[in-house]
């Protein structure tokens, strides 16, 4: 697929100013704990409560940062067996295919992707009928997907966003 296929046309946004290493330890604290407050996230990274608020206004505003959420644990929500699809899609089709696949129950990620297939999907289902169902019934039957192959997730760890090492590079650079 070109790249101007798979650009959206209200992406049209100006490009974000440069991250400075404030602005980096914000968004490391934040990915920490969303939840963080502006006092806290101050504090550890020795700016005004003033001055935090408002790179974090800016990161938003940006796009940098987009949104805030929760960390779930899948199986314990009752979602206890999760899939990457791959998806290979009629050529010029993204947008359309796209659009569809945010619609269904479980959708996680979803990824525009080169290679063997153009499309890379991430779900979690109640269990492997429910996603059986998703595939055979709903997946497949958008007139844009050519052809889908499922691989079931055994076990996943979420990586941590600020892994010991990074800190130690932090220290040491």
């Amino acid at each position: 697929m070109a790249a101007e296929q798979m650009a959206d046309e209200g992406d049209e946004r100006p490009p974000a100013r440069p991250l400075d290493a404030v602005d980096r330890d914000i968004l490391r604290i934040l990915q920490q704990d969303g939840r963080a407050s502006i006092r806290s996230v101050s504090d550890r990274v020795h700016v005004s409560r003033a001055n935090a608020y408002a790179r974090i206004n800016r990161l938003i505003e940006d796009g940098v940062i987009r949104g805030f959420s929760a960390r779930v644990d899948h199986e314990r929500a009752g979602q206890g067996s999760s899939a990457y699809i791959t998806l290979k899609i009629v050529q010029n089709s993204w947008r359309t295919v796209r659009r569809q696949l945010t619609e269904l129950p479980g959708t996680a990620h979803i990824a525009l992707v080169s290679g063997d297939f153009d499309v890379l999907l991430l779900v979690h289902s109640a269990d492997n009928r429910a996603l059986r169902e998703l595939v055979l019934t709903k997946i497949q039957a958008i007139p844009e997907v050519l052809s889908t192959r499922t691989l079931l997730v055994f076990e996943e760890t979420d990586l941590d966003p600020a892994k010991p090492s990074d800190q130690a590079a932090r220290r040491d650079g």
